[in-house]
C-alpha cells in the first residue's frame, strides 16, 4: 500500500434486518441508500462518487455477517458537525453511547452510538 492510497477500501456493517438498518442509517444521516442483492447478500450501499477515490461501504445481511458491539470500530463521517447526526440516533431507534467528545483541536470530535442491529459505530467530525 502506498502512502497516497486509502488505508480503507470498503467497509461492511453487519445487520440482521436490512430494511430496519437501512431506515436507521438513512434517518440518522439524512441520505438515501441504494439496495442491492449480491452473491446471496442483501445490501444497502452508502452512495459515493467512485471517481473521487473516497471510501464507501454497505450494510450487509448474510449468514457470514453478524452484528457486534465488540468487533472492529469504524468511524463514519459526521461532518459538518456530528451533533446533527448524533441528535437523530435515539429517535431512529439507536442509542448514543458516548456523546460528542473533543479528541483535541487538531483531530476534532468523536462519539459512539449503538445502531438498531447491535453494532457500536463511531462518528467523527472536525466541529
Amino acid at each position: 500500500m502506498e502512502s497516497t492510497e486509502n488505508a480503507l477500501n470498503w467497509f461492511e456493517i453487519a445487520v440482521n434486518d436490512i430494511s430496519r438498518a437501512k431506515k436507521f442509517y438513512e434517518t440518522v444521516f439524512g441520505i438515501e441508500m441504494h439496495s442491492d442483492d449480491m452473491m446471496g447478500m442483501k445490501m444497502a450501499v452508502f452512495v459515493t462518487d467512485d471517481s473521487t477515490g473516497k471510501v464507501s461501504g454497505a450494510l450487509v445481511q448474510s449468514d457470514m455477517h453478524k452484528p457486534s458491539a465488540d468487533g472492529v470500530t469504524i468511524y463514519l463521517n459526521g461532518n459538518p458537525d456530528l451533533d446533527l447526526s448524533l441528535g437523530r440516533v435515539n429517535g431512529a431507534g439507536g442509542k448514543v453511547l458516548l456523546p460528542k467528545t473533543l479528541v483535541n483541536e487538531d483531530v476534532g470530535y468523536m462519539a459512539f452510538f449503538m445502531d438498531t442491529e447491535g453494532n457500536k459505530i463511531g462518528l467523527h467530525s472536525r466541529n
